[in-house]
């Protein structure tokens, strides 16, 4: 193989791994929104002529944010979207990925738990150079409830765990993190 040739060969893998990356950030930037309630974040997700079926739910890309986040504010008190195995085939500017989930959900009360495991199936589409979701169809596979009274512990509440919020006043979104940031809540 002649220099250019292995130079076209790395530039091709290595936009490839750029693409790659690109999908799955748009995966887990959507899983983000979703857990902090960022409903500007979740549509930045989306192409705004896209579209989004959860169960007999299908809304348009634009409109999902405001859909989930008004779904997990009834059904819980917080939340975690864990996306884990991830597969991605990619043809031109079309891409289709399967990612699988883990969603946690700590019931009002937070006593119990409930766990959703499913997939997201995505067809991903790259417009001006951007990746976002065109059509996200989601399933679900299995779900179980779980004791979650270790959170009203005394031992634990001593501990003094910081609690994620479903705002932008999260520590995630504070630049740049400072052991010195005080947190908005901890569990008590």
């Amino acid at each position: 193989m002649t220099a250019e040739e292995s130079l076209r060969v790395l530039v091709r893998n290595v936009e490839y791994l750029m693409d790659r990356q690109a999908i799955l950030d748009v995966i887990n930037r959507h899983a983000r929104g979703c857990d902090r309630h960022d409903a500007d974040l979740i549509d930045s997700t989306y192409w705004p002529d896209g579209a989004d079926e959860h169960g007999s739910s299908t809304n348009a890309g634009s409109e999902y944010g405001t859909w989930a986040n008004e779904v997990h504010a009834a059904t819980s008190s917080a939340h975690l979207h864990h996306v884990t195995t991830h597969t991605c085939e990619i043809a031109g500017d079309t891409a289709h990925a399967e990612s699988y989930v883990l969603v946690i959900l700590l019931a009002p009360n937070e006593k119990s738990v409930q766990v959703m495991t499913g997939r997201y199936i995505d067809r991903l589409e790259r417009r001006d150079g951007t990746w976002r979701i065109s059509v996200r169809r989601s399933t679900v596979e299995a779900s179980f409830a779980a004791d979650a009274s270790i959170l009203q512990n005394p031992f634990f509440v001593q501990q003094g765990y910081i609690r994620g919020t479903r705002e932008r006043n999260d520590l995630s979104y504070f630049r740049p993190l400072s052991i010195d940031t005080p947190p908005p809540r901890r569990w008590r």
